[in-house]
């Protein structure tokens, strides 16, 4: 079962297989203004975040590939962490696994107080790890998280861009090197014009028809 909120600033994905815990941290994040999407398995979350299992022999190592679905923006995940099947431990691990989806702030919530489950959910990359039942003001905590993750998505695309006009910037010059190229090789294969054949040329064009001729006007003729 899956339910959408509306349009608003942060989008939160809650993964809870209790029916009243969902409906609980849905009207918490809607209280607090964030959009909200429910499931109730972590199955179903890798789905909504564009992510299916494949079928393994093994159940206990189960793979995640990219799906064609479309992409749905999430800034965070909040999900518990006793589930059938897809524990919140092993949502995290997939989401912190994948290339597209690791940015992700994720959040594990559980009724049981375990140091060591907190512990190893911390360390797996767990941002916070909230005792049923959240209250409200838990959720107060969740805002840095979400900007921290998003001031990262800005420098990361901010690199991209560079990266590609520096690309564009060394093509460039580079094409400019092989035009030059290529002019320096047309020069080259040019005939070469012998020096003395040019001075003839230059001696030729300087002379004028009167003098290329002798004169005999005037000159008287004695017999």
């Amino acid at each position: 079962m899956v339910m959408a909120a509306a349009d608003s600033q942060f989008h939160v994905l809650a993964v809870d297989d209790s029916l009243i815990d969902r409906k609980l941290i849905e009207k918490l994040l809607k209280t607090s203004s964030y959009q909200v999407t429910t499931v109730d398995s972590g199955s179903k979350a890798l789905e909504f975040l564009g992510l299916y299992e494949d079928d393994q022999s093994s159940p206990d190592s189960p793979s995640v590939s990219p799906s064609n679905q479309q992409e749905v923006g999430v800034n965070l995940v909040i999900t518990d962490y006793c589930m059938p099947g897809m524990t919140g431990y092993d949502l995290l691990k997939k989401i912190k696994e994948s290339s597209s989806l690791r940015n992700i702030p994720v959040v594990i919530m559980s009724s049981e107080n375990v140091p060591s489950r907190i512990n190893r959910c911390l360390e797996e990359g767990a941002e916070e790890f909230f005792l049923k039942p959240v209250r409200l003001s838990d959720l107060s905590r969740l805002i840095p998280h979400i900007m921290k993750t998003k001031s990262k998505d800005q420098n990361q695309g901010k690199e991209e861009n560079e990266e590609k006009q520096e690309e564009s910037s060394e093509s460039l010059e580079a094409s400019q090197e092989q035009d030059q190229q290529v002019v320096d090789q047309q020069q080259q294969q040019q005939p070469a014009v012998p020096a003395n054949s040019n001075k003839r040329k230059a001696m030729e064009e300087g002379l004028s028809p009167d003098r290329t001729r002798p004169r005999y006007n005037g000159i008287t003729t004695v017999v």
